[in-house]
């Protein structure tokens, strides 16, 4: 059975990939998408918002 992934699960690895590489500048949207694929969602990803990994 497939459990949707929630846009907060998605903000919560996203954040912590990026915090764990050292906070790199401008790469929010790489993030996103490396935590999206890591937790398996599928379809179109909700956008991230601007500058909520900084």
């Amino acid at each position: 059975m497939d459990v949707p992934v929630t846009e907060d699960q998605i903000r919560t690895l996203a954040f912590y990939l990026w915090e764990k590489d050292g906070s790199p500048d401008g790469r929010s949207e790489e993030y996103w998408e490396k935590a999206r694929q890591q937790l398996g969602a599928g379809g179109n990803p909700a956008e991230p918002e601007t500058g909520s990994a900084s």
